[in-house]
């Protein structure tokens, strides 16, 4: 079947059904930060900050400059940024100022499900480039990227860390890719959504400070995931000016800017945190070792757990039926939404992906009946029949 009626088919639209949904964050058990509550509130009291321009209010702007830089260690102007409604929202705005029918884009393979069917969308010819995680480090198959260099692709898109699989790449890997990009004159869009949720001691690189790329990257970041602000729907755009031009074009004709007393949470975010984040972490980390011991106790499955995200992506390819059907057997057998691997690209197939952010004593029970409908698939006795 194709993409739209496997999703149709398994009812993969947002919401839950009733049922344990894993798609996405808990954001009772993980809420926002308590400063986010206020904010929002004190922006909510002062009508004249609900009109702003296009591409945001210049003081959040302003302020967003310098925390950013400092978090990506590169410099970053208010020029140089725009805010948009989520960063899904920033993933389309962007993309759509930036592609052309036609035009060649290379993606990472797996990488977040609506990468690929944007880029469908504006008409885009989509090359694959292979994520190998069976290494001492997780890595994109760089050769394929030179490979379609003579081609002049236009964009190179991939997420870090990756979802679905939480891969954080080496240094190494993030710095041949700058140097591809100068050599190939050729963009990066790099969504890194997740960049701040990463465990223990892992470096995290961000493309942007290296040598060459502040012209020619595109950061997507924002607040959703690791802060639980998804449903402020406000993502971050951190690009070349005449880029941020393009982008802020395409808001005004979509949605005018983003929600604009939502900008104000911004004020405090990526600052005076510590303490927050540390924490979610560590709860969060020690939910995910739960989940691994839980999970591997299936026979043939196979995990990589990787040092980024909320994200296990279980490899149930031994089970000899497709990730739609694990899918659909999880929901009818263990009441638990998963997102099938089809979704994020062909090297997905046979896998599917669990979101763990969950409140513990719930997602307990709920790992009791996955691994028992999961055993019951690996063994042929599923609700498919021996």
């Amino acid at each position: 079947m194709s993409v739209r009626e496997a999703d149709q088919f398994l009812k993969l639209d947002g919401g839950g059904h009733g049922l344990l949904d894993t798609t996405h964050f808990d954001t009772v058990r993980f809420p926002p930060p308590e400063w986010a509550s206020s904010a929002i509130q004190e922006a909510v009291s002062n009508g004249a900050w609900a009109y702003t321009p296009y591409r945001g209010d210049p003081e959040v702007l302003q302020n967003l400059a310098d925390s950013i830089s400092s978090f990506m260690g590169s410099r970053v102007s208010a020029d140089q940024l725009a805010l948009t409604p989520g960063t899904q929202g920033a993933l389309f705005t962007t993309l759509s100022a930036l592609v052309d029918e036609g035009d060649l884009v290379l993606l990472a393979d797996p990488d977040y499900l609506f990468c690929e069917r944007i880029l469908a969308f504006l008409g885009a010819r989509v090359e694959r480039v292979p994520l190998d995680l069976t290494g001492p480090e997780p890595t994109l198959d760089l050769e394929v990227i030179e490979q379609f260099m003579p081609e002049q692709p236009r964009l190179l898109l991939f997420s870090h860390p990756n979802n679905p699989t939480g891969a954080v790449y080496p240094e190494s890997m993030i710095a041949r890719i700058a140097e591809l990009a100068v050599e190939g004159g050729f963009r990066v869009l790099v969504d890194e959504l997740y960049s701040r949720l990463v465990y223990g001691t892992v470096p995290f690189p961000h493309l942007r400070s290296q040598k060459g790329m502040e012209d020619r990257v595109i950061t997507l970041l924002g607040p959703s995931k690791t802060e639980s602000m998804s449903g402020f729907r406000i993502g971050v755009v951190v690009a070349p000016e005449d880029v941020i031009a393009s982008v802020e074009q395409t808001l005004a004709m979509t949605s005018l800017r983003a929600p604009a007393y939502a900008q104000r949470v911004l004020a405090k975010w990526l600052s005076d945190d510590d303490d927050f984040l540390q924490q979610r972490i560590a709860d969060l980390e020690s939910i995910k070792n739960d989940t691994v011991a839980a999970l591997s106790q299936v026979p043939g499955v196979k995990l990589s757990p990787q040092a980024g995200t909320a994200y296990l992506f279980v490899d149930v390819s031994s089970f000899g039926v497709s990730d739609v059907e694990v899918a659909r057997a999880l929901q009818q057998e263990a009441h638990v939404v998963v997102s099938p691997g089809y979704q994020f690209g062909p090297r997905g197939s046979g896998h599917f992906r669990v979101c763990y952010a969950r409140d513990e004593a719930e997602w307990a029970g709920a790992l009791e009946r996955m691994v028992v409908c999961l055993t019951g698939l690996a063994n042929g006795a599923g609700i498919f029949g021996p």
